[in-house]
């Protein structure tokens, strides 16, 4: 009996997340100081000199975003200026070439378009990662800037990023900071890799699924997420400065806070006061992604000692407000604030 070949839908259920690409990627090229036309080009086509500036000098930042498809097999784009804004923010905060904005929209819009039939059906989405690196051919501009770059826009369909659901996570609480505390806002690999050491080191130690950043005692953001505490009515997190993420996501959730008339306090979190209302019965935690969405934390883990999060299982407005930005992601809420942009 011959064997039938795997569909896309079947290769994204059996694929870990965001290891299944399109055969193509939208890509510009920045040199003699001005950009290339944006050309369609296969997935595997770059080449990079041994020098170039973004192997030796970690001249790369990136964005995470998603195109949805609706009901009506129209397809969506959740907030993409917002990404693309914060990609001219991490290219400038790492001194690349300063990219188009107009430019890379189009990019993202032509490359969606191109393969809106591949993205997938509710839950799952098609991930986009637009990537800016530094590719100039120099071991000698350790304090100097790559003059020539690449810009390109990668296609990922991706699946519900919990296909067993979303469990309560656990996170250890480190007194140390995720990355220098000026270039937190930047989107850049150099970061992630920062927090990789601490993150296995606390997988290995107390089962932790991650670490929450907490320098002198301040709650910061996890290895690749964001941090909100919910209290009755109340979403506490970290006012926004150069130290951690701007995450479009949790700009999201605190948007639809408000407008179920929760009470959203951007302030300074210390360790203590969040491990003393952690515990309150009710007491809420969850990371904010654009992979997780908005992820249940059940426990913190500080000094030895585990505290449940409202008695560590998943809370109720953590769920709600997950599937409220779902429903608006899927078309099956009204997008009052204007994130979508329609594709095709």
């Amino acid at each position: 009996m011959r064997n039938r070949p795997v569909t896309l839908q079947q290769e994204i259920k059996m694929a870990a997340f965001g290891t299944v690409f399109t055969a193509e990627m939208m890509l510009a090229e920045y040199s003699n100081n001005q950009w290339s036309e944006p050309a369609l080009v296969p997935v595997n086509s770059i080449s990079l000199h041994p020098g170039a500036h973004v192997l030796h000098y970690a001249s790369t930042c990136f964005e995470g975003l998603k195109a949805f498809r609706h009901s009506d097999g129209s397809i969506h784009i959740f907030r993409m200026d917002k990404n693309v804004a914060r990609l001219q923010q991490s290219s400038d905060l790492l001194a690349l070439p300063k990219v188009d904005a107009a430019m890379l929209r189009q990019m993202i819009l032509d490359i969606v378009k191109r393969y809106a039939a591949d993205v997938p059906n509710p839950p799952g989405s098609m991930y986009i990662r637009p990537t800016h690196i530094g590719t100039e051919a120099s071991i000698g501009k350790a304090a100097a800037p790559s003059l020539s770059s690449l810009l390109y826009v990668l296609l990922s369909p991706v699946g519900d990023y919990f296909a067993g659901g979303a469990k309560p996570l656990r996170l250890l609480l480190e007194d140390n900071a995720r990355c220098a505390p000026h270039m937190g806002m930047v989107k850049s690999g150099g970061n992630y890799a920062s927090a990789l050491q601490p993150i296995m080191k606390a997988r290995a130690a107390v089962q932790a699924d991650q670490v929450l950043f907490c320098p002198h005692g301040d709650v910061q953001e996890t290895g690749a997420a964001n941090f909100l505490l919910i209290d009755g009515n109340e979403i506490i997190t970290k006012a926004l400065d150069a130290s951690f993420l701007h995450g479009v996501t949790r700009d999201s959730i605190l948007t639809l806070a408000r407008d179920r008339g929760m009470k959203v306090s951007e302030r300074e979190l210390t360790v203590d006061e969040l491990l003393e209302r952690a515990v309150k019965p009710g007491a809420e935690a969850a990371l904010s992604g654009t992979a997780a969405v908005l992820t249940p934390v059940g426990t913190l883990i500080h000094n030895g000692r585990e505290y449940a999060v409202g008695g560590g299982v998943a809370g109720t407005t953590t769920a709600s407000l997950r599937q409220a930005l779902n429903d608006i992601q899927w078309g099956k809420a009204a997008d009052t604030h204007g994130w979508l942009t329609k594709v095709c």
